[in-house]
Order: structure tokens, then sequence, then C-alpha cells
């Protein structure tokens, strides 16, 4: 089988889905490598260093598509809204597409994509098993968002974060929020404790305390409980309006103390709840900072403005969007390495094994022979189920 790699083509997203040092363990699998010219170029990986593993080089986006049985990408069109649609004419019925195809973003989109004929499969939707922890590229760009918000919020402030006694006496510590205790938060708080700083967690899901503790985060708790906190993959439910309004109240003392916020907080195919009002923005100190990493679902802070940086009441509130592709290579290297796995897990002998009795490959399929073929999608769009898929 033949893997094509195409140059990301989403405005600044600088990543490359397949790296140099995978490409041994796919050809002995007995997979062929063609990437299009200059793909991985922006994360640091020239085209020699391919040629040297064994990988085709064309300078022809066409001739990438053309040639492959599987197209392995980052943003597919489905994630990628601004320049993915010039992509479906070059997919081809029975050829395979696996990448970030935001398959609960909108029927329409995913429902182009399966007119296509090609069978996909989201790298979202991968189960949060231990069977399938290497192939889990969620948590791989969730740590890298987490370090990297921790780092910007830190070039922002006007204060320093670790405490320092110095020849002009004692500097106090930053004191930073963390908001949602997934995979991103997590390393937040790892990131900020690493800079000095005095740390805080908040998660409405009671498990993530021991979590936030092991870090040496102060795992912050309120008189209120979530109903049902998480769901079967381990991710937050989305709770009613009046369990938001007396969090939001609780929280509103805790938020005003701190230097920095990250919000975190995030709901697959949901509307991020709003953790932090205007009123809370209001009474934080001039100069602080909100990081909102759940930006591009609306954010967890009322006054965020997705892909921007903006400075209301004194705070600087950033928006910014895709930030995995602000540190190309080791995103590159640990997306690469979690879809080798799942190749690996997908293909035997050279041939594709759609063994739908396995969650894996059942969980992350999204469209086949011209229909969404994901239960869990089609249940979200309300869409009729269909006869079970063999």
């Amino acid at each position: 089988m033949i893997i094509g790699i195409p140059k990301e083509s989403y405005p600044e997203e600088r990543r490359v889905a397949l790296v140099p040092m995978v490409v041994p363990a796919l050809a002995k699998a007995g997979f062929e490598i063609v990437m299009e010219a200059g793909a991985g170029l922006e994360a640091g990986y020239l085209d020699e260093q391919y040629v040297e593993k064994g990988v085709k080089i064309v300078a022809d986006r066409q001739a990438v598509f053309a040639a492959a049985d599987v197209i392995v990408q980052i943003l597919c069109y489905g994630s990628n809204d601004l320049t993915g649609d010039a992509d479906l004419p070059l997919l081809r019925r029975g050829q395979v597409l696996v990448g970030f195809l935001r398959p609960l973003g909108t029927v329409e989109v995913t429902q182009q994509l399966a007119q296509t004929g090609v069978t996909s499969f989201s790298v979202e939707l991968m189960p949060r098993t231990t069977r399938a922890q290497s192939m889990d590229v969620l948590s791989s760009m969730g740590t890298i968002c987490g370090y990297k918000a921790v780092v910007h919020a830190a070039d922002h402030h006007p204060r320093i974060f670790p405490m320092l006694t110095t020849a002009a006496g004692t500097i106090t510590p930053a004191r930073v929020l963390i908001m949602g205790a997934g995979v991103a938060g997590l390393q937040a708080i790892a990131t900020a404790r690493r800079l000095g700083a005095v740390v805080s967690a908040y998660d409405l899901r009671p498990a993530a305390k021991e979590q936030v503790q092991s870090l040496g985060g102060r795992f912050v708790e309120l008189p209120i409980e979530a109903q049902d906190a998480q769901d079967e993959r381990g991710y937050a439910r989305a709770q009613d309006e009046g369990f938001y309004n007396r969090q939001r109240e609780l929280l509103g003392n805790v938020v005003a103390a701190q230097d920095v916020v990250i919000a975190a907080a995030v709901i697959p195919g949901k509307k991020s709840p709003i953790l932090v009002t205007a009123d809370m923005v209001r009474r934080m100190a001039p100069g602080s900072v909100i990081f909102d990493l759940a930006a591009e679902r609306g954010g967890n802070c009322e006054l965020t403005e997705t892909g921007k940086t903006v400075v209301k009441h004194g705070v600087t509130i950033i928006g910014q969007i895709n930030l995995a592709s602000g540190v190309p290579y080791h995103a590159s290297q640990m997306y690469a390495r979690n879809v080798t796995a799942f190749l690996l897990h997908l293909v035997k002998d050279g041939k594709l094994q759609l063994n739908l009795e396995d969650e894996i490959t059942r969980d992350t399929l999204l469209t086949r022979d011209g229909e969404i073929v994901n239960k869990r999608v089609r249940e979200f769009y309300s869409l009729p189920a269909l006869q079970e898929v063999r």
C-alpha cells in the first residue's frame, strides 16, 4: 500500500503528518510513502531526510492523492474549514483518509466527505483506553497545548513566575489557576509549577483531584456536585445552566485572586461552558492574563475572541487557536508516532483490515462507501441508524 503525505494547506499550519523517524517502521510493514515536496520543511524536516529513508518526493499535490491508497494529514477537510475543500475532488472511493476531521462539527461537512466515497478515520474519536494509548493523538496535542499556553501566558504577564530572593529583596511567585484538568490542563499545571508559580486547579470531575495534587497543584473544591460528571470515555459531561450559574458564583473570588488563568474546559461536540464572566475579568488585577484553550468552541471566558489577543478591563485575554502548530517539530513527531501505531493496527499483510469487532477500528471509522457509518456521530446528528456494517 502507498501512503501519501500532502503538505498541510491550512494557513500557518506548520506541522507535517509523518516524520522521517517513523518511515522505517512503515516500510517494514510493507508501506511505500509518497510525499509532496516541502511538506515537512516548516516543521524542521527536510526533503533529503525523507529521501534517505526511502520516501518518494513529488512536486505536484494532485500526484500525491492520485498515487496514494492512504492519505495521512493533520487538518483534513472538516477540521480545515478555510482551504480543505480543495482536497475533496482529489479524494476517491475506497481511498483511506486519516487525520483530524472534526466529526462533531457540522453534518453537512461530514456528509460532503462521505460523498467522495473515501474510507475516513477520525483521530479525534480514538477511544481513551490503555490499548489505544499509543494512538491517542488528542492527548499528544493536548500535552503540547497545555505547555504552550503557560509559556505564552508567562510571556504576556508583567511579572515573573517564580519566587526569587534577590539583592532587591524577595519577589513573590505568580498565582496560576487551571480550569479543566484534562490532558492539556494537567500539562499546564506541570509547566506552571516548573516555572515556579503557585498553582491551583478546578475540574467538575472529582476524580481529577488526585491527578492535580500529584503534580503539586492545589485542587479547588466547590460546595456543588456535578451530575454524571464524566462520560464513559473520561471526558467531562455538559451540565445544566443552573449548575454553571452556581459554579460561576463560587469561582468569582478564586479567579479574582489569580495572576494567570488557563481555561481548558472543553466538552466534545458542545459549545465550551462559560466559566469566567466579564464581571470576573473586571475584578482581576490589571496586567493579569487569561489564556483560553477552549477558544475554538466559543471559549470558557465570556470576553474571549476566537483567534485574537485582546485587552479588556486591563486583562489580556488570549484566544489563540491551533496552538500545537507553534511547536511543529515535536508536535509532528508525536502525531507521526500516534498515526504510525494506528496504521500498523489497521493494516495487516499489506491490506486494510476493517475489523469492526475491534473498538479502535470501529470507533474511529467515520465514513465508508458514501455513508457516515460511525454510530456515535450518527446519533449526535440524529441520523437514522444504519444496518450493521461489516
